[in-house]
């Protein structure tokens, strides 16, 4: 029988990144296989990316259907493994209702008992991997049990292909000087640096020979844009990128700096010096959600700080000296 997957990952950008190496190994180990993605419209530029996925599905386009109508598409496609990366109740009862001989999930979320019929125990708050090392455990009912080091998880990002080219001159960037990204909201994804501290790096970039590009949604910009530095090494890009485009300057850039967010592990993946500002509360880590990718490096303020450490709110990586970011980014051009 013609194996069809149906990875459903319907979350956010970043979650979907680190999904995608599982994608790639599946392709490599059933190169027959048909591999369907199930996500939503916000993150299908990054799954466009991934040459292991076939087809793309858009829960957006039928979260408003009943089940009956979704479990009805679902049969058509004739899927013989659902697995279930993002837990949805609204997808587990369809890919039951169509029948799928394999439904995969994990055996901590109590709808799955009643519609997954492959159930794998393990949590992922608690666990030391790193968020794309476990997504590999969902593999173990097609009796593969692996657990990659995060070296491996990168090398099957072979599969990534080359955004399209970004258009400089209709943002009117330099192709002259490397360019660095600097993202300094998350959209509440993660404990965040702050704006000082981005604007304080951004201030001390100007002695580097680079071009700093301060990127970020519209809504995000509202927060920063009064506070960015006048120069013309200095340009704010916040609102004025759709994904694709950002996806494709990341491509351009060297490194980009962020706090744990998509951006972020799209540069990790595209093999830029992605620099992620993490806490070192669990479970939002960096040894859970660090970026992936080559030249992708994290720091955090105190590892064994001891209000992250009992799982209070801390901010101390606002401690983070910007120094230590742009010593970081200068070694990376250099």
């Amino acid at each position: 029988m013609e194996k069809i997957f149906c990875i459903s990952r319907t979350d956010s950008i970043g979650d979907v990144v680190l999904t995608l190496p599982m994608v790639c190994f599946l392709k490599k180990n059933y190169p027959e296989s048909k591999i369907i993605f199930l996500g939503k419209t916000y993150t299908k530029s990054i799954i466009q990316l991934c040459s292991s996925v076939d087809e793309i599905l858009l829960f957006d386009e039928m979260e408003h259907q009943t089940t009956d109508e979704i479990a009805a598409k679902l049969s058509s496609l004739r899927i013989s493994h659902f697995i279930h990366v993002f837990p949805n109740k609204k997808l587990a009862k369809a890919a039951k209702q169509a029948k799928i001989p394999h439904r995969i999930g994990t055996s901590h979320r109590l709808f799955h008992w009643l519609t997954c019929n492959e159930k794998v125990d393990f949590t992922r708050k608690n666990s030391e991997l790193h968020e794309s090392q476990l997504n590999f455990k969902l593999l173990k009912p097609l009796g593969i049990e692996v657990e990659p080091s995060l070296e491996e998880v990168t090398s099957y990002l072979a599969c990534m292909q080359v955004p399209k080219s970004f258009d400089f001159d209709k943002f009117s960037v330099s192709k002259a000087l490397p360019l660095v990204i600097l993202h300094p909201k998350s959209q509440g994804s993660a404990v965040e640096w702050g704006i000082d501290n981005f604007m304080e790096l951004a201030l001390k970039l100007k002695e580097l020979p680079v071009e700093v590009l301060i990127c970020g949604t519209e809504n995000e910009s509202k927060e920063f844009r009064e506070q960015i530095p006048s120069s013309p090494k200095i340009k704010d890009l916040s609102g004025q990128l759709t994904l694709v485009e950002y996806i494709s300057l990341i491509n351009e850039s060297h490194v980009l700096v962020a706090a744990s967010t998509g951006p972020l592990h799209i540069a990790g993946v595209l093999g830029k010096t992605a620099i992620g500002l993490y806490s070192s509360r669990k479970p939002i880590h960096p040894g859970r959600w660090k970026p992936i990718g080559k030249k992708a490096q994290y720091l955090v303020y105190n590892e064994n700080c001891t209000d992250c450490s009992s799982g209070k709110i801390c901010s101390c990586i606002q401690n983070i000296h910007p120094e230590k970011v742009m010593d970081m980014i200068s070694a990376a051009i250099s």
